[in-house]
């Protein structure tokens, strides 16, 4: 009998060692753990003409944005599956290969077609799920419902399995199944607890159930068990930094703001780099909280260097706040342009909303609080389009809000915040006392 992955699918190596360095490095990916990347390369050095570890490490350079790497790697897989590979290792390079060159309507077909045939694949069928996933980021409306319908369809194939249980109880809770959602995730956590998935998708539960206090202390108790190159350290601790604001506590917010997000010391891939660095000092200013000037200057720098030029949704909408910001109207003309023209030539998944996001933020700017709303409002509900979590996304909802309330509409902005508050009953969200009054 050949080797296996860890969930019984046969590999296509002769080499004992560079089967165990790829489970290894799969289990390290599957869980966002350090030395993943490290123990793919000692995998492919065991059996360079073995595929499945250099498609593998493709996506961890996409992870990190090095896309003329994750391509040739990609490429290379391509070449050595059709040489040595199992029609189920060719189907998982392709689809894999699709996602990273970022060819996401293919990409969701294939891997469909794929779990079809082989739903044990974890690897393939991680692609959808998440926040920064196939899904979100394919302009749906409802992916939230479909990473949710996805994991219940194949649910059956992988039991109490520590990664499945994490990413199902994550699309529970996303879903608006919060109560399941977290017991799922917390049962995926405590079988690993060297998984920042895991951790990352308990606080999102926490973030919905409104346990902010509990949050916190699991950051504080589980961090220093991670490194800080992890790929979600930093994104972790903003969770840590939200839950701060929530209780009004800008100072905690902006230290750990410097202490892991700004970009003079962050070591988190470019696309939570960015958004987590944009969205909490918005949060910071939209809540009434003074940001020196020099955080936004030295932020908007490194998000230029980044993302110069119009590329997914949910980064336009953070490189729209920074410019906002900054008042840089010429940038955000600038890149409203482009995605006006993406929208009319059909190339813009999300849609209608992320220009009219745009044109609300630039309002914002001129505080024009009303035609913020007026720009924000037909399209509240459209805003999942986007991706991302709800954790992020609640940021737009945030701002019309605080439009609302300087346009003079209180009354407006109260029954919002009464909503939110009646969907979380236990938050004690302190963040709008001031601008209430």
């Amino acid at each position: 009998m050949g080797f296996e992955d860890r969930y019984g699918l046969l590999l296509s190596t002769s080499s004992h060692e560079a089967a165990a360095a790829y489970r290894d490095g799969i289990d390290l990916m599957l869980a966002g753990w350090t030395g993943t990347a490290e123990m793919l390369e000692r995998a492919i050095a065991a059996d360079p003409d073995f595929a499945l570890p250099h498609i593998a490490r493709a996506r961890v350079h996409a992870f990190y944005q090095q896309g003329d790497l994750a391509r040739q790697k990609a490429a290379l897989a391509r070449e050595l599956v059709a040489r040595r590979g199992s029609m189920r290792e060719r189907s998982h390079v392709e689809t894999l290969a699709l996602a990273i060159e970022g060819r996401l309507p293919e990409a969701i077909a294939a891997m469909s077609k794929h779990i079809d045939a082989w739903p044990r694949d974890a690897v393939v069928l991680s692609l959808p799920l998440g926040a920064f996933g196939l899904f979100a980021f394919s302009g749906m409306a409802d992916h939230d419902r479909a990473r949710h319908e996805l994991c219940e369809r194949v649910a059956q194939h992988y039991g109490e399995d520590w990664w499945f249980l994490t990413m199902s109880g994550w699309a529970m809770t996303e879903n608006g199944d919060v109560v399941r959602g977290r017991a799922v995730t917390e049962r995926g956590f405590n079988l690993r607890r060297q998984n920042a998935h895991a951790a990352h998708a308990v606080l999102h539960a926490m973030f919905e159930d409104g346990s902010i206090e509990a949050a916190d202390r699991l950051v504080d108790e589980w961090i220093p068990t991670y490194d800080r190159d992890g790929i979600l350290h930093g994104h972790i601790r903003w969770h840590q930094a939200l839950g701060a604001l929530e209780h009004g506590d800008a100072a905690r917010a902006l230290a750990i703001y410097a202490d892991v997000l700004q970009p003079s010391v962050t070591q988190a891939p470019p696309l939570n780099a960015v958004t987590d660095s944009a969205s909490l000092l918005w949060r910071l200013s939209a809540y009434g909280h003074a940001v020196p000037k020099a955080l936004w200057v030295e932020a908007d720098a490194a998000a230029q260097r980044l993302f110069p030029k119009s590329s997914l949704s949910f980064a336009d909408v953070h490189m729209a706040l920074f410019a906002a910001a900054t008042q840089n109207r010429e940038a955000l003309a600038g890149r409203l342009a482009v995605i006006e023209q993406r929208l009319a030539d059909g190339k813009l998944p999300a849609g209608p909303v992320v220009p009219a996001i745009c044109r609300a933020l630039a309002a914002f700017a001129d505080e024009d609080y009303v035609s913020c709303v007026q720009a924000l409002a037909p399209v509240l509900g459209e805003v999942v389009r986007i991706g991302g979590s709800h954790a992020q996304r609640e940021l737009i909802e945030d701002t019309y809000i605080v439009a609302l309330m300087r346009s003079g509409e209180l009354p407006r902005a109260r029954a919002l915040l009464d909503a939110r508050l009646h969907r979380r009953p236990s938050l004690r969200d302190t963040r709008w006392q001031t601008a209430m009054g």
